[in-house]
């Protein structure tokens, strides 16, 4: 993220915000993961593919946290690299659109209105997923942390501002009000990365 925690612009227009180093890391942190999963609005604004690129590394199986199917069937993730992909569902999803995600991706369907979270992450674990790396958006973040089901934080913090009070942070969602209680982190470790400072937290459960 940026030096005042965005991750992108207003137009939710996506910054190079890291150098090769930094990619290079999570290229590495891709392979050892089990899964990795992103939001469906990232899949909207970034297209992003999530495969490892580094040559001779499987990829991990794909994960996209959907609601509603709105999941592009032409984007990225369902057509660029080998591997499994996975698309959580509710049941709110409409059916035409789970038929033709299907075609490309395993079709999960856990929660009513929205997706549960808790149950979609107890799927994975039954599928011998069990190290799961989550790249957002700042809306899934949110909604991790929420549910107590985060156990640590990556973060990259690079050397640019970007400002805008709208663009997307690290964490977006509704936030703890003071009637809430915060969600503490622990300080694991701290190096320079570049021209940046990469962060790793342990997350404390509330």
């Amino acid at each position: 993220m940026s030096a005042d925690g965005k991750i992108s612009t207003k137009e939710r227009v996506q910054v190079r915000i890291s150098g090769e180093e930094d990619f290079r890391r999570v290229d590495e942190l891709k392979r050892t993961a089990d899964a990795i999963m992103v939001g469906v609005g990232t899949i909207l604004a970034d297209d992003p593919s999530l495969t490892v690129k580094a040559k001779g590394y499987p990829n991990p199986v794909r994960v996209v946290v959907d609601s509603l199917a709105r999941t592009p069937p032409d984007a990225e993730i369902l057509n660029k690299g080998e591997g499994k992909r996975i698309i959580l569902v509710s049941e709110n999803a409409p059916l035409e659109r789970i038929n033709v995600l299907s075609e490309n991706a395993e079709i999960v369907i856990v929660g009513t209105e929205r997706v549960d979270l808790r149950a979609g992450l107890i799927e994975l674990k039954r599928q011998g997923l069990n190290r799961l790396m989550v790249e957002g958006g700042g809306t899934l973040n949110w909604s991790l942390l929420k549910e107590g089901l985060v156990d640590e934080i990556y973060t990259f913090i690079g050397n640019l501002v970007i400002g805008g009070t709208n663009a997307p942070t690290l964490v977006d969602g509704d936030g703890f009000s003071k009637d809430d209680r915060f969600i503490p982190l622990e300080l694991i470790d701290l190096e320079r990365v570049g021209d940046g400072v990469l962060l790793r937290w342990r997350a404390e459960k509330v």
